[in-house]
């Protein structure tokens, strides 16, 4: 490892999106992770932006899992010239065929609707890439099995290793010479009441972690018994209850939930569920299909599968619309960022029956963090949108590990990484988790600016 292996935060750093990591050893390059920036407005810019790295260089990309901040750059990254390999997990590699196809079909719509209606600053508004981009994405991912190393270029090899959150999510062991470089990705929870805990490290002379909820811990009441309430009051004023979801990962826990619920007659047998999003119908699907990834059972599958009516067609999604409570209506984005959701905003948002129940993280610079912070009006689709629903969230059924679950992942690392870098957070939740490493385990951490570039030294690892 000639002058050490270079690692650029390209992405993730300061901010909760965009993960990207280049790393360099001996000639060689490759990125970790691919994903979007979301939320802010001058942080999605940054996806138009060219990415400081030659393509035609790169020897592959290493994906920790699908969730778009993580993999949605992949379309562009191909369509910019990068012809070599992406490895990945199989359940991302499914997830992948899904999510992508998906981003660059509401990229178009998106577009459209703005050049119709014109309301864009830019005449045409241009898609940052179309479906078509993403599908010929597709043929680049690579699968592979957890625990199998792969080699990458003389003397680089990764390997997978489970971190439950979501299907075929993973940490990433980059290895160079004898030096083990981990990249945490997305880590999961211990006790997630769908997905496995995530596994241990047994290594990391480098650590590369992520502090979505470094500042935070998750309450220890079921939130079952919250959802449980929230369902009851809006049924009792005739509501809908209206659930932004992320497609992948939160969908599909819903929707267990909401079957335990109905068969323990804890909520109405006959309270409509609508699951308004084909991903996350999709996602559902391939989800079973991966029965040694997650907790559930054949039957808890069947039942998580049978729980909601399907919309599928945009014609059905309409209906919804006109339709009255009580029903439940689960549509993605979860965020609120796009998708079928800001239809359904549209329609029941300014309707004080009405819930609107966050059941996950909302970064930044969203709507759905604006809703929480009690704005009023949204602007959706170039209009003002009176919200005056109930505005409720849900605690308790993050994907992601909190700082304790955090430390509890990392305590059993037989001795501690040389460098700990803190990505993949609020600054806040970022300086948090510093502060907790620093008082739970005694080691001491960096948070790294975007574009930075660290060498990691042979000699240091330890």
């Amino acid at each position: 490892m000639r002058g050490g292996v270079r690692v650029t935060f390209l992405g993730a750093a300061g901010t909760v999106t965009g993960s990207k990591y280049l790393v360099e050893a001996d000639g060689t390059q490759i990125l970790v992770d691919c994903g979007l920036f979301q939320g802010l407005k001058g942080l999605r810019e940054r996806n138009w932006r060219t990415l400081p790295v030659d393509v035609s260089r790169l020897a592959a990309v290493v994906l920790t899992h699908a969730h778009l901040d993580h993999s949605g750059y992949l379309p562009l990254l191909v369509k910019r010239g990068f012809t070599g390999s992406v490895y990945c997990t199989q359940g991302t590699r499914a997830l992948c065929g899904i999510l992508l196809p998906d981003s660059g079909h509401l990229q178009e719509e998106d577009a459209e609707f703005a050049n119709r209606k014109g309301f864009s600053k830019h005449h045409p508004a241009l898609p940052l890439y179309t479906r078509a981009d993403a599908e010929r994405s597709l043929d680049a991912l690579k699968p592979v099995g957890f625990d199998q190393p792969v080699p990458v270029d003389a003397g680089m090899s990764v390997r997978f290793r489970p971190v439950g959150h979501i299907l075929g999510a993973s940490s990433v062991e980059v290895r160079v010479g004898g030096v083990h470089i981990v990249f945490s990705g997305d880590v999961g929870r211990q006790a997630d009441p769908v997905m496995r805990a995530p596994r241990p490290l047994e290594r990391a002379d480098y650590l590369i972690v992520e502090s979505t909820y470094g500042d935070r811990l998750h309450p220890e009441t079921p939130a079952t018994d919250r959802l449980v309430e929230l369902i009851e009051a809006t049924v009792d004023r005739s509501g809908v209850i209206l659930i932004p979801s992320f497609a992948v990962g939160r969908a599909q826990t819903l929707l267990h939930l909401l079957g335990q619920l109905r068969a323990a007659g804890r909520i109405p047998r006959d309270l409509p569920v609508y699951l308004n999003s084909p991903m996350a119908i999709d996602a559902t699907k391939i989800f079973c299909a991966h029965q040694d990834e997650h907790r559930l059972t054949p039957e808890q599958c069947r039942s998580m599968c049978d729980v909601a009516t399907y919309v599928n067609s945009a014609e059905d999604s309409k209906a919804l619309n006109h339709r009255h409570g009580p029903m439940i209506i689960i549509s993605a984005s979860g965020m609120a960022t796009g998708g079928r959701i800001l239809h359904h905003l549209k329609a029941f948002g300014g309707d004080p029956r009405n819930t609107v129940l966050f059941a996950g993280y909302q970064a930044a610079g969203t709507r759905g963090e604006a809703l929480l912070q009690g704005a009023g009006r949204i602007k959706i689709h170039g209009e003002d949108v009176l919200i005056r629903a109930q505005i409720e969230q849900l605690s308790g059924l993050s994907a992601h590990a909190d700082y304790r679950e955090l430390i509890e992942w990392l305590a059993p690392l037989h001795r501690a990484p040389s460098r700990i870098f803190i990505t993949h957070g609020e600054q806040t939740a970022s300086a948090a988790l510093q502060g907790h490493f620093r008082e739970a385990l005694g080691w001491m951490s960096e948070i790294p600016h975007d574009g930075e570039t660290v060498v990691l030294d042979q000699g240091q690892a330890r």
